[in-house]
């Protein structure tokens, strides 16, 4: 009898466990409501990074667009106009998604438990779905994380930033240019994020990953939340399927880290059946994730080249201060209630600069230099009916002189080069050895 009934198991293949109402329901409305999230957010666009190639979120495209801009109108009475891209990750239309796909995954829940009610269990449904999750993660964990090895996401503070009064920053521009001032953190955070991502992408490491993944996304919503930076939504979501990854792991780390037992081995079954197909899966993943981690390392080399620390800087780069500044034949006295009279010029990039008003106020104006003529043309982005054509000489490295028609007026200026390495926010450095602690 006994050998009878182990050859009949053997049969039916092995005993899956049996999951409570709570687990089943819960799973049912993590399914829906993270897969929607993935598939209609950012987190798509991540599973292929393609560089130089702009992805708009799918939730911005039929029908899904219809669906929040009518539940903002009739449900939350929204009647300002909703913008759909601004770099922004908390728009008006992100929480109405976000409550959209609350009420989706909340119906949906209940009638796939009332349709399947017999079901033990999802074991099978649960790993492919886990699978999906940690590459959604990680794309998203190699996408932030190579956009600070670089460093990218956040440059060293530009010319105009360190012209600007620190009460004048916002809580989000003060983080920026914290971290962009020291690359090695911003370098030291995004090796953080990319190890979370490149162990997500082992099926071994899944657990560590997530622990590290958890960490990192705590501290990306703490800062988020703590300075004001619109993307308080989009991370709090990267927690939520941190934990859920490491839900099924819950007993193993309480025995680990609070219970002082040996934890047992994961129970965390393989994708397939046979040796060799999981090893082909094991490959693939593995693979895919190379990709993945390629795709990000080469678009955010190619960025930091074209719009951050490795771009083209404008011929005339620094910032000048305007000695003496002339309209229509008359001198300009530096007047500080002289609305009209720069006080600074600001060249960084080659089709950008900025002029500081006497108030100290900026407005910044696309440019156009030809070194052969000696020409400049601006024009402003606040005033498209404003524009300036000058003809410039630079009379020595650290002197300028330009002449020219500006808003229908004839200007002279001259111009004086102001040394990068006076600020102290650039010249300060690191040191060891300090007798006492420096503050300023």
């Amino acid at each position: 009898m006994g050998t009878q009934a182990q050859v009949a198991q053997l049969q039916q293949g092995p005993q899956l466990p049996h999951w409570g109402l709570t687990s089943r329901v819960a799973f049912r409305f993590c399914l829906v409501y993270f897969g929607l999230y993935c598939l209609l957010t950012q987190i798509a666009g991540g599973f292929l990074p393609l560089p130089n190639l702009e992805v708009p979120d799918p939730s911005t495209l039929w029908p899904t667009r219809q669906i929040v801009t009518w539940t903002a109108t009739h449900v939350f009475r929204v009647t300002h106009p909703l913008v759909y891209f601004s770099g922004s990750g908390d728009k008006t239309f992100d929480w109405v998604l976000a409550f959209c796909l609350l009420v989706v995954a909340t119906v949906a829940t209940i009638v796939w438990s009332l349709l399947d009610r017999q079901r033990q269990n999802y074991f099978t449904l649960h790993k492919w779905f886990r699978l999906f999750l940690r590459f959604a993660l990680a794309g998203q964990m190699l996408a932030y994380g190579m956009a600070k090895v670089v460093p990218l996401q956040m440059p060293f503070p530009y010319l105009a930033r360190l012209l600007e009064p620190f009460g004048n920053f916002s809580p989000m521009g003060v983080l920026w240019s914290s971290v962009g001032l020291a690359p090695a953190y911003e370098t030291f955070a995004g090796c953080a994020e990319v190890l979370a991502g490149i162990l997500l992408i082992i099926p071994g490491t899944t657990m560590l990953g997530a622990m590290v993944c958890l960490a990192d996304s705590i501290q990306i919503f703490t800062l988020n939340m703590t300075y004001d930076v619109p993307v308080k939504l989009f991370s709090f979501h990267l927690i939520l399927m941190c934990l859920f990854l490491l839900a099924p792991e819950f007993q193993r780390l309480a025995d680990f880290f609070f219970l002082n037992r040996a934890p047992g081995p994961s129970t965390q079954p393989s994708l397939f059946v046979t040796r060799r197909a999981n090893r082909i899966s094991l490959a693939v993943q593995i693979v895919f994730g190379m990709l993945l981690l390629g795709m990000n390392a080469y678009g955010s080399w190619s960025l930091w080249h074209t719009f951050g620390g490795g771009a083209p800087r404008s011929a005339l780069y620094g910032i000048w201060n305007v000695d003496q500044f002339a309209i229509d034949g008359q001198l300009r006295s530096p007047l500080l209630t002289d609305g009209g009279r720069w006080r600074r010029a600001i060249f960084e990039f080659p089709t950008r600069m900025a002029f500081q008003r006497m108030d100290d106020s900026f407005a910044r104006c696309a440019a156009t230099l030809n070194v052969k003529d000696n020409t400049l043309e601006l024009t402003r982005d606040d005033d498209k009916n404003w524009k300036a054509n000058f003809r410039f000489q630079r009379v020595a490295e650290n002197q300028l002189t330009l002449d020219g028609d500006m808003d229908k007026h004839k200007v002279h200026m001259q111009l004086q080069l102001v040394d990068r390495k006076t600020f102290l926010l650039v010249n300060r450095g690191f040191h060891w050895v300090q007798e006492y602690p420096f503050n300023r």
